[in-house]
């Protein structure tokens, strides 16, 4: 069963370390039914508990730590260059660096580092820990080294292209053309971008490994709160950083707890034993909004729910079969019945509310023309395929819905579901017919990063094996699609660039791509009322530093 804190002990638990009181689920559910009516729960005014589930929390090492669950943490942690406003996403603020230049050819960019910013260590922060926090993650080459490689970076050439002239100037030179609002993006969003305090990290470096073992449980960052304590699939402790540059946070510590239960977050926060809820099935959601006394929070993400098909071979290889199954998947009554809470009607490649982005194009479910086009491309009583799909809501209830539209063209679906592992393990193997999943570029702002993800795909051989780009996962080759995004994200002049992008969307619509997105990605939260100035953030560098609670 799931640990959580007892809920009379809470507050004295807490101040004392939250080292101890933890019990089962069943023990937490009797004490709480046992308390009289409106004797609820409330946590210590200067903590903030937040309930979410740490399944995916697998490393805090910011050169190998993957999904959003740590993203979170190391914006608390750790500071970053620059940051994106969270209600205008491409609103790029300063954080470490006070002001940056690019260079008039974009590939350079030099940022002023400000003064008197010292890590948890109590050393000084400068430039030159910026540099080698960057040159340290291509150097590892583990996961997070992945979005500096699609720059062009690499190991070798980290220490020549990455530098530190002096203690407050850092210079990046990019190494082929690129826009360099994205890398300004990436600077903002990617846990590979933090600084780590070097003279800390390298302190416990070991065969050579730049900290990599100690710094997988640990941190060590100039961020508004410090790690105290991480134990996996338990509990993360972190408490303020008096010394943080921007001022001391307005909470004294936050408490990560691990819940993977919806109805068990549920019962915590109703009862007031946590503040922030994460994770909870759209049903529990919805139970405690028509009850009125917690708030709800839904954070756009950039990520797609999408149907994708392998354009390799078999009848999906054939345009006007993938065409068929655009219109076969109904997409309104998908969104109206599946997905509130999960994610909002969206029809196109690049995300949501870019100024490139097109308007939706109003794909609806089509029986009849499905079947005229199934028969032209010589399959008129429809063939047998499978589905696969992680079994969970909201995927399953996709590939259900999409298994009874298909039905009505002749096209027998069976659906497999499976684990994430199942499911995207067969995509990255390029062996699967259909898959229903989520995807995308996502944090980063700009329709370079969501056409990267979803479409590009410039080596469609088997040996090239380009399992981050879902372009190739689906077979779907283009090179004119490929020349266009390559050009579009060299292209300097704004308005330019923006028509190049709707051309790719327009493209993409004509060429009948193998991924159909159905969706984007909506983040629901609840929050307790008292919790005042917590702003969920699209990029999911959600930060706690002026968060407090109203009583």
């Amino acid at each position: 069963m799931t640990p959580v804190f007892r809920a009379a002990e809470a507050g004295r638990v807490l101040a004392a370390g939250v080292r101890a009181g933890v019990l089962a689920l069943g023990t937490a559910c009797a004490l709480a039914l046992a308390l009289p009516a409106g004797a609820l729960a409330k946590t210590p005014q200067d903590q903030l508990i937040v309930g979410m589930s740490m399944n995916n929390l697998l490393s805090l090492d910011p050169a190998a730590a993957t999904g959003n669950d740590v993203v979170e943490i190391a914006a608390n942690l750790y500071d970053y260059l620059v940051e994106l406003d969270p209600q205008r996403l491409t609103d790029v603020k300063p954080g470490l660096a006070e002001q940056w230049e690019i260079a008039p050819d974009g590939r350079q960019l030099t940022f002023h580092i400000r003064s008197g910013v010292t890590f948890h260590s109590g050393y000084a922060l400068t430039a030159h820990d910026a540099a080698w926090s960057l040159q340290r993650v291509l150097k590892l080459n583990l996961a997070l080294a992945t979005a500096w490689k699609s720059y062009g970076f690499n190991a070798g050439n980290a220490e020549q292209l990455i530098a530190a002239p002096d203690d407050r100037t850092l210079v990046i030179r990019l190494p082929k053309a690129t826009d360099p609002k994205l890398v300004l993006y990436t600077l903002a969003t990617s846990v590979s971008s933090v600084v780590l305090d070097r003279r800390t990290v390298m302190a416990h470096d070991r065969n050579g490994d730049l900290g990599h073992a100690w710094l997988s449980t640990r941190a060590a960052g100039s961020g508004a709160f410090k790690l105290d304590e991480w134990r996996a699939k338990d509990v993360l402790l972190m408490s303020r950083y008096d010394g943080y540059w921007r001022g001391p946070a307005r909470l004294r510590r936050v408490v990560m707890r691990h819940m993977t239960e919806s109805q068990a977050l549920r019962l915590m926060i109703e009862r007031g034993d946590i503040d922030i809820a994460t994770g909870m099935s759209v049903p529990d959601i919805q139970a405690l909004q028509r009850a009125g006394d917690l708030v709800s929070e839904g954070v756009q993400r950039g990520t797609m729910y999408y149907a994708a098909v392998s354009a390799r071979e078999g009848p999906f290889a054939d345009a006007r079969v993938r065409l068929a199954l655009r219109s076969l998947i109904d997409y309104q009554g998908i969104n109206a019945s599946i997905m509130p809470g999960y994610g909002v009607l969206h029809q196109r490649p690049v995300q949501r509310g870019l100024d490139a982005t097109l308007p939706e194009p109003g794909y609806a479910l089509d029986v009849d023309a499905a079947r005229k086009l199934l028969a032209e491309a010589g399959y008129p009583q429809g063939f047998k395929t499978t589905i696969r799909v992680l079994a969970e809501s909201p995927f399953i209830n996709i590939a259900t819905s999409l298994q009874a539209t298909l039905a009505q063209a002749g096209i027998q679906a069976a659906i497999l579901p499976g684990t994430g592992n199942q499911v995207y393990g067969a995509m990255r193997e390029r062996k699967f017919d259909i898959i229903v999943g989520r995807g995308g570029g996502g944090a980063e702002p700009h329709p370079h990063s969501s056409l990267r993800a979803l479409v590009y795909n410039p080596d469609n051989r088997d040996e090239a094996r380009l399992t981050n780009f879902q372009g190739w996962r689906t077979s779907f080759f283009s090179p004119a699609i490929n020349a266009r995004i390559e050009e579009a994200v060299t292209q300097a002049d704004p308005v330019r660039q923006k028509a190049m992008y709707q051309d790719i969307q327009r493209e993409f619509e004509r060429e009948v791509g193998a991924i159909f997105p159905i969706s984007q990605m909506l983040d629901t939260v609840m929050l307790t009322r008292d919790l005042r100035d917590y702003h969920g953030h699209p990029a999911v560098t959600t930060r706690y530093h002026e968060v407090y609670k109203q009583r």
